[in-house]
């Protein structure tokens, strides 16, 4: 079998929630040993979110397969001193913990480059280690807020958050790929360079185009539900038979294909109202009248097969049942069975695929499962061990 392209790396991770643990879990499906540190009391508080999944965390499932759990109390010195060994074997180091709780540990990025010259730190921060809101907790929500996104996000009545944790997905992302940045700066030149990412910050990169059009054109993009904001027709309507269609409308060519092959009026083509992109972006709920009525006519397997057949991009509107049962992933093998204590999952593939590599999709770990092995591999002998253990470190 093939190595797997990160086999040889260890990660060592003091993580918890969500964006740092997708880092590693990508990491981890890229055949790096990942070594997830957690509180002797229950672990990562990402455990207790649901117990929807054979009584574990959904969260916890999606972000924790193909780890080691290792539990230390960090507060205790015999902790952080256990810690110490286990990054003097380690490649990269990732934490998220709360702001100034790495500092008072000796675990930010400085100091820990002073003691281990070889090693990675990775700090996922809320706004940042610096800046005046550095001392700030921030949480998914409360970053969806801080970018601007959740004004962009719902009807004209009503903003609403994005369904899935954005801002930790984005932070994780950009974790993950300046880790593999910076192993990849260690290989060609020795050096070991620290990554941050602040969840406020990545989300921030995400708001590019509307900060630009809001800058520039002096009003944000107007919050209009499924519609897009700134492309007409490009959102949702619904068929006869109550199912929701998107379609969207990229070119001149494709808005004529609409006019004569779906809506049945070849002549809107040329209509003065809606000629180009932005005059049909003005007289947008003219044209939705027009669209809506059509919808209504057909149901939703017809209006879509009518779409497809007029070269125009479509979809109907799923629900998160629909999308499980999806064909793509079933058509392309998307689904893998993974391990959770006590039982066996369906998990998707992770998405990038790497010609001729079987990624690694080991089971989610139980609260210290691998203490013990871990700290043995250390050196540390059964009495002391045991010590720990009564102790209350591990």
């Amino acid at each position: 079998m093939t190595a797997l392209p990160l086999s040889g790396v260890t990660v060592v991770s003091v993580e918890q929630a969500v964006a740092a643990p997708f880092a590693t879990r990508q990491l981890a499906d890229l055949g790096a040993r990942v070594i997830k540190v957690e509180r002797p009391e229950g672990g990562d508080f990402a455990r207790r979110y649901d117990t929807t999944v054979h009584g574990q965390s959904s969260y916890f499932v999606w972000l924790n397969r193909s780890k080691e759990s290792v539990t230390l109390d960090l507060k205790s010195p015999a902790g952080r001193e256990v810690l110490e060994e286990l990054l003097a074997r380690a490649d990269v180091f990732v934490q998220n913990l709360a702001p100034g709780a790495a500092n008072r540990l000796g675990m930010d990025a400085a100091s820990l480059q002073q003691r281990h010259l070889s090693l990675i730190p990775c700090t996922v921060s809320g706004y940042g280690t610096s800046g005046p809101w550095a001392d700030r907790k921030a949480y998914d929500l409360l970053v969806q807020c801080q970018t601007g996104l959740v004004s962009l996000t719902g009807t004209p009545e009503e903003t609403a958050r994005v369904g899935v944790s954005i801002a930790d997905i984005a932070a994780g992302m950009y974790a993950y790929s300046g880790i593999l940045t910076a192993l990849y700066t260690r290989a060609t030149t020795g050096v070991a360079r620290a990554v941050e990412v602040s969840l406020f910050e990545a989300l921030a990169e995400w708001m590019s185009q509307p900060a630009y059009y809001t800058r520039h054109g002096g009003t944000q993009p107007p919050r209009i539900g499924t519609q897009h904001a700134t492309i007409a027709p490009y959102g949702a309507y619904t068929a006869a038979d109550g199912k929701q269609v998107l379609f969207s409308i990229q070119n001149e060519r494709e808005w004529t294909a609409l006019c004569e092959r779906f809506l049945a009026r070849p002549e809107l083509a040329d209509d003065p109202r809606f000629a180009t992109g932005p005059d049909r972006v003005a007289h947008r709920d003219e044209l939705n009248a027009i669209i809506t009525e059509r919808f209504r006519r057909s149901g939703s397997g017809e209006a879509m097969k009518l779409l497809d057949e007029a070269g125009i991009a479509n979809a109907g509107v799923n629900d998160v049942r629909e999308f499980v049962q999806h064909p793509v992933l079933a058509g392309r093998n998307r689904w893998h069975e993974v391990g959770i204590p006590g039982a066996v999952v369906p998990a998707l593939r992770p998405p990038a695929d790497l010609a001729g590599i079987e990624t690694r999709m080991d089971p989610v770990p139980a609260v210290g499962e691998h203490t013990e092995r871990v700290l043995a591999e250390l050196g540390l002998s059964a009495a002391r061990i045991e010590g720990l253990r009564a102790d209350g470190v591990i």
